[in-house]
Formats: structure tokens, C-alpha cells, sequence
């Protein structure tokens, strides 16, 4: 039998966080990219909990998570959320598989996590201090007014996923539309930016 998926929020400190969750056993915290959520797990999540919890949350500034504009959305940030959030949900060890910027926060989380830390997947991120053209390009255009407004725009999205995933013609309709729909107004566009600079290289080290 399938497991089912659910859709749950939790309130944390002035912070109202979007999970997705299935299965039973073992925990499994999987951690999305720039500008995706948690629908990007939803394909595999079924699978894995066959045998583990599983659970694919929207980081803050993402999804249908909050979208703060009055925080800095860096490595402590981060942090202090996904410290809250596995004691809300009282998981204490747990296996971890990120992606794109999940990676950098998940990471920074987990090496001061270690001993919590029972299995690790790493997928297409960022892991040394030392970063791409491209990255460093991407933070840049994060960053200008004009260039950030048009890559965080509905348009903007589209380009950003069609340029970072394989197989292209997946990425219409449905799926493009769940990644576009976070990010309708202004202010979650704002928080989109914040996120993708937000994060100093020296938290890589």
C-alpha cells in the first residue's frame, strides 16, 4: 500500500512553517532549493516511507512557509528554525537528504548535529566555501533591484528551473505552476532574494 502524503503547518516562535509528512519509522528530513518547497520531494516521499517517516519541509521563505522580511536568512537563521522544528516534532536522530540551497543550510546544520545525524544525501548543492561562476553570477543578479525583480518573477522562476533541471519538458504545467505559486506578490518575491544571498561563504568552512 501507498503511503499518503499529508500537508501539515506548525507554529513555531512567530513562525508559521509548511511540512509535507508520510510513513512511519526511522526520520528522514528532506530539504528543497532555490526557489522549490517541499512538492519537490512529493514524487519520492511515497517510496521512502514505506519505511521511514519522511518528512519534506518548506524552509522559511519558501512554500507556504512564512516569508519574513524583517530577518537575515543565514546560517543561524536557519538553524535556530530547523533546531525548533525537530523539537516541535521531537525527532531527535534522523537521516538527511538535501538539495541545491538545502544543502549549504542543512550541512551547517548537521555538523552541529553530528551525533544526530544517522544517514546523509547529498543532491546537485553547494558543500565548499569556495564557489562557482555560476553561483557567484546568481547571488550577484540576486541582488541588483532590477535583475532580482525579473529572476524572482513568475517569468523569472520559469527560467531559474528550466536551466537547472535535466529533463525540461517535465517542468509545464502542474509542476511549474506549484514552484510560480509562492511567489504571486512583491513581498514573497523580496524574501525569495533574501534567501538566495543570505547565506555568507563563510558558513561554509
Amino acid at each position: 500500500m501507498t503511503a499518503k502524503v499529508h500537508s501539515r503547518f506548525i507554529e513555531l516562535d512567530n513562525l508559521r512553517l509548511h511540512y509535507l509528512e508520510a510513513g512511519e519509522g526511522e526520520p528522514v528530513l528532506l530539504l528543497h532549493g532555490w526557489p522549490t518547497s517541499s512538492y519537490l520531494w512529493r514524487n519520492v516521499m511515497p517510496a521512502m516511507a514505506k519505511t521511514n517517516r519522511v518528512i519534506a519541509l518548506d524552509l522559511p521563505g519558501f512554500g507556504q512557509s512564512d516569508k519574513p522580511l524583517d530577518v537575515a536568512y543565514s546560517f543561524p537563521f536557519f538553524t535556530g528554525v530547523l533546531d525548533e522544528f525537530c523539537a516541535a516534532l521531537d525527532i531527535d536522530s534522523l537521516g538527511l537528504a538535501v538539495h541545491d540551497l538545502g544543502g549549504p543550510v542543512g550541512l551547517y546544520w548537521a555538523c552541529k548535529n553530528r551525533e544526530r545525524i544517522s544517514k546523509l544525501a547529498l543532491l546537485n548543492t553547494l558543500v565548499y566555501p569556495e564557489m562557482s561562476w555560476a553561483v557567484m553570477l546568481f547571488v550577484a543578479i540576486c541582488r541588483l533591484p532590477v535583475a532580482g525583480r525579473l529572476i524572482s518573477s513568475p517569468r523569472g522562476i520559469r527560467f531559474s528551473m528550466r536551466f537547472g533541471v535535466e529533463n525540461k519538458k517535465n517542468l509545464n504545467g502542474e509542476p511549474l505552476a506549484a514552484y510560480q505559486a509562492p511567489f504571486k506578490d512583491m513581498a514573497s518575491r523580496k524574501a525569495l532574494l533574501k534567501a538566495a544571498y543570505g547565506l555568507h561563504p563563510k558558513g561554509f568552512k
